[in-house]
């Protein structure tokens, strides 16, 4: 009998490193995607947008942010900022590397790097999928932080997960 396993069926391997020049145009690419901008309820930048958004978070000290790699392929990025006084993440992958384990070995490096807790992440309700990262990688809902959050103007629900520990 023929083998049919193929590369999706083997778990990538993944590390994180420091962002490169390069690397943005492949970012500009994913988040560019139709398909994963309605996944992650975010709308695509411009071009001139993506590269002010990209110098303004390089620029920034308190900004943690890395390239995923893949297999040796730049499959997304991963951050963390500090926004009204919390400690954010927040990750975009290709839409290609999607459901490969890809996000959750990343997340998994990432919250070892960055020690700050508690660490909140912010994921709309029909994004099953980064649901699914953020629990795996211990993450929990916050009721509380939901509960304060302002209602969304664009009637776009979104869940808030911490992490404590």
């Amino acid at each position: 009998m023929a083998d049919m396993t193929g590369p999706r069926d083997v778990t990538p391997e993944v590390r994180l490193r420091t962002v490169e020049d390069l690397d943005l145009d492949v970012f500009f690419d994913h988040q560019a995607d139709p398909k994963a901008t309605e996944m992650a309820a975010f709308p695509a930048r411009d071009a001139d947008k993506f590269a002010a958004h990209w110098a303004k978070i390089r620029a920034d000290d308190t900004v943690v942010v890395r390239t995923i790699v893949a297999d040796g392929v730049v499959a997304g990025n991963i951050g963390s900022w500090e926004q009204d006084g919390l400690r954010l993440l927040g990750y975009w992958l290709g839409r290609e590397h999607w459901g490969r384990g890809v996000a959750t070995q990343a997340l998994t490096q990432f919250v070892d790097e960055v020690s700050t807790r508690p660490l909140y992440a912010h994921v709309v309700a029909h994004n099953a999928g980064s649901i699914r990262v953020l629990e795996k990688c211990g993450f929990r809902r916050d009721h509380e932080q939901e509960a304060e959050a302002p209602a969304p103007d664009d009637g776009i629900e979104e869940l808030i997960f911490v992490l404590n520990a």
